[in-house]
């Protein structure tokens, strides 16, 4: 069925093929979840819910690793910091996942989803077509993340103002920064000089 949906390989299964596909995955899953973690902690604490790297490198995964292995890649970080591990940005542990910032990082996984698919649907063949990926990506963010913060902070505060203004910006400059390096990376691996 998945197969069904998603019209082409991923960007890693282009790059790297390997017999021992269990073995390869387990190390791009290690290296995606070392990313992810490394990017939480490039943060700037503004409020309820700190500007971080994280969503760069989400958009990152899920266009490179596609839907599959990207949405499991952000799934094993999510676990990472519910078992405790110092990998989120705001805390450490479960409770993180219930408080502010909670619906944030359950986004990411969602996030990482929405631009695997997209990529492996043709969505990394022009720049328009990455910033909608990006764009879809990150309103998934936006979407989890501000329904939890309401429900966390009180839908009578200025949820807007807290949890989606400060960050517009920043990923907008992340969105054209993956749409950039995506599509300067595809070009040369589908047109490599002589």
């Amino acid at each position: 069925m998945l197969n069904t949906i998603l019209k082409q390989p991923s960007v890693i299964d282009n790059l790297w093929q390997s017999e021992n596909i269990l073995l390869r995955n387990a190390i791009l899953c290690v290296v995606g979840t070392l990313l992810l973690a490394v990017s939480a902690q490039v943060k700037v604490p503004i409020g309820p819910v700190p500007i971080s790297m994280q969503t760069f490198v989400v958009m990152l995964i899920g266009v490179t690793y596609g839907m599959s292995l990207g949405g499991f890649t952000v799934l094993l970080y999510l676990m990472y910091g519910i078992a405790g591990l110092p990998v989120f940005a705001s805390g450490i542990g479960a409770a993180v996942l219930l408080g502010p910032s909670g619906g944030y990082l359950i986004g990411f996984w969602f996030a990482a989803l929405v631009a695997g698919f997209l990529a492996q649907n043709g969505f990394t063949r022009s720049f328009p077509r990455m910033m909608v990926l990006g764009i879809a990506a990150s309103a998934t963010v936006y979407v989890t993340g501000l329904l939890q913060l309401g429900a966390v902070i009180g839908w009578d505060k200025p949820i807007f103002q807290l949890g989606l203004l400060p960050f517009i910006y920043g990923d907008c400059l992340k969105i054209i920064l993956v749409a950039a390096l995506m599509r300067g990376f595809l070009s040369r691996i589908n047109h490599p000089k002589s």
